[in-house]
């Protein structure tokens, strides 16, 4: 089992940006895919973004591609959500979340570890 934490929400005016960061402590983090999702009152949760174990894939949520970018720091244990051009849609709760490295990463299924979630609330 791996513990995360996510740090980094907020509010910010439409088209402005926020960097989320997720700390993994436990198990050996270089070993895990890593997502983030999120989720807003009254909607399932979505798959935003996701990152192979060793940075070298990634994919996207069509609404955010070209706005969100995922990244990681093996050495850090952390994992990183830049939001640029935030729309007031984007407004939600952000978990993140770990599997293993054989799943699927395009899949939102298999993720066993989830963070408490940061709020970003977009205003327009």
């Amino acid at each position: 089992q791996v513990q995360l934490v996510e740090s980094g929400g907020g509010l910010v005016q439409a088209g402005g940006s926020l960097r989320l960061s997720c700390a993994a402590s436990g198990r050996t983090f270089s070993g895990l895919n890593m997502g983030w999702f999120r989720q807003a009152p009254g909607k399932e949760r979505e798959l935003v973004a996701a990152i192979s174990w060793n940075g070298a894939s990634t994919t996207y949520a069509d609404s955010v591609k070209g706005r969100f970018t995922i990244s990681r720091d093996n050495a850090k244990n952390t994992v990183y959500l830049q939001m640029n051009s935030l729309k007031p849609e984007d407004t939600a709760r952000y978990y993140c979340a770990a599997k293993g490295a054989a799943y699927d990463l395009r899949s939102r299924w298999g993720y066993g570890s989830w963070g408490q979630g940061t709020q970003v609330t977009v205003s327009s």
